[in-house]
């Protein structure tokens, strides 16, 4: 299914958002994630459903100043 992720179309074989974090390689990192402009709780993951042409956004967290 073609979903975007972080602006970017993508083709993506799982259809959670906690199984498309995985196809994605990002595991049990720590990120923020939102779909369609909704956070998502890191608990919630595993329920949210997506379908063909919804926004996934990943933020990864960042140190520095």
């Amino acid at each position: 299914m073609k979903i975007m992720i972080n602006g970017s179309p993508t083709d993506v074989r799982a259809d959670t958002l906690s199984a498309v974090l995985e196809e994605l390689g990002f595991g049990d990192a720590k990120v923020a994630t939102a779909v369609n402009e909704d956070f998502v709780p890191a608990a919630q993951r595993g329920q949210v459903t997506l379908a063909p042409g919804d926004r996934v956004e990943i933020v990864t967290p960042r140190q520095g100043g």
